[in-house]
């Protein structure tokens, strides 16, 4: 009989930990969401930081947004360039969207944002050539 509630403690026990790792799935898949992004440059000192990512293509741009200022929390004023990584031209040309985000007071008085909001802007009839 010992036996028996031994094994089956493991296996409660075991079930317990597969039902918590699949209780997180919802947190994979939200970063399984953002498409595949490279953070090329990021000011790491200073009141005003920018941040510049690349991207192959124009889809998921908010999410890729969102996840690299999800990252972003030392107190500063950021601002976020997201371009392509193909293109003919390099700079302004190249650049899909823009966003912005404010961390603590400092971040306040750089962008004009409250506190942890941000701001994006997806630049229209942009793409990325093959």
């Amino acid at each position: 009989m010992k036996h028996r509630t031994t094994a089956a403690a493991v296996l409660l026990t075991a079930l317990a930990s597969l039902t918590a790792c699949s209780s997180g799935s919802d947190d994979s898949s939200k970063a399984a969401d953002v498409p595949a992004y490279k953070i090329t440059h990021q000011d790491t000192s200073g009141n005003q930081r920018t941040v510049t990512v690349t991207v192959t293509s124009t889809k998921g741009l908010r999410a890729v947004f969102d996840d690299v200022a999800g990252k972003l929390t030392d107190d500063a004023g950021y601002f976020v360039e997201i371009n392509c990584t193909t293109g003919a031209t390099k700079g302004a040309d190249n650049r899909l969207a823009n966003g912005k985000k404010a961390v603590g007071n400092t971040g306040v008085a750089t962008t004009g944002l409250d506190d942890g909001k941000t701001e994006y802007e997806a630049n229209a009839g942009r793409s990325c050539p093959a």
